[in-house]
């Protein structure tokens, strides 16, 4: 999940740097981790030919997941549907956490908290894409449907702004948390599972998952990590932007805005992109401690 954090830890990696003159790797190299060789083989068996996409662009952010949030509430015309919409929180929250909890999922028991900063993250991605290259889908729409849809495969990039759920004991139980509930407040399955990820049908050439750990899994021998980013590769993604922690809502937003310049404006690859990205957040005070930058990483295909 992403959300807002203390100091304490980013505080005690900045000191930890400071104390021993260390710099980040990032300073003079690209980082981009590999998944194993069997998949990165299908995987460009699959792009051979492959034409590009023709639209730049599409955000998924800033979903609507229960009754206490404000979105619902200024569609509730009085005090008893308001209150009815507070039990369609808990009734919503639940049915998404139910099945994590049975195999126990990590996260699960988390509070789901409005990203606000993921909306301003949106905002910016597709201010520099331009309108006519990119798709935005916040607050209702950002939804199983519209994941799920094939307007998605017009798209070069994919963006997830919002909170996941990972399991790693039974990662095919992980997944992306979107609007669970809808514009009358009614529940509905809001989580997209990594099964329905692996069933995607998309042209995009890289997918940016800015939620918590997104890039972890359980570790499979002779294959790598399987969970979210492997199951957006099987779906034809050569490139996933993920997670290795619980990242910082505000930070992560900074850090998207920076990384997508470098993209949409400079023209830089996915990689290298970050890298700048990273580098320039580094320099930042306010931002200077690893903890706030350094948990995304570019997985699969480096060219």
């Amino acid at each position: 999940m992403r959300a807002v954090f203390r100091d304490s830890l980013s505080d005690f990696m900045n000191r930890t740097c400071r104390t021993y003159k260390s710099y980040p790797l990032i300073i003079n190299h690209e980082i981009v981790n590999l998944p194993s060789a069997s998949s990165l083989a299908a995987l460009r068996r699959e792009l051979a030919g492959r034409a590009p996409a023709p639209e730049i662009v599409a955000v998924i952010a800033d979903p609507v997941f229960g009754g206490a949030d404000e979105r619902i509430q200024k569609n509730v015309g009085n005090v008893a549907a308001l209150n009815s919409q507070q039990a369609v929180r808990s009734a919503a929250e639940r049915e998404v956490f139910s099945s994590a909890l049975e195999v126990g999922a990590t996260d699960a028991q988390q509070q789901l908290q409005r990203l606000i900063f993921s909306r301003r993250e949106a905002d910016e991605i597709t201010r520099l894409a331009g309108a006519k290259g990119s798709f935005k889908a916040l607050d209702f729409a950002a939804n199983r449907a519209t994941a799920l849809g094939s307007n998605l495969s017009r798209y070069r990039i994919i963006h997830f702004a919002t909170h996941s759920l990972l399991n790693s004991q039974h990662p095919e139980l992980s997944g992306i948390v979107l609007s669970l509930v809808d514009e009358e407040g009614r529940p509905q399955d809001g989580f997209l599972r990594l099964h329905d990820i692996y069933n995607l049908k998309l042209a995009a050439d890289l997918v940016v998952l800015s939620a918590c750990k997104t890039g972890l899994g359980k570790e499979i021998k002779g294959e790598g990590l399987v969970g979210l980013t492997r199951g957006f590769l099987y779906a034809g993604a050569p490139r996933v932007v993920a997670s290795l922690w619980k990242v910082d809502d505000r930070a992560t937003a900074e850090l998207m805005k920076l990384f997508y310049q470098r993209m949409l404006r400079d023209g830089l690859r996915p990689a290298a992109a970050l890298r700048s990205a990273q580098i320039d957040m580094w320099k930042q005070p306010r931002w200077a401690a690893p903890y706030y930058w350094a948990g995304f990483t570019l997985q699969g295909e480096w060219k």
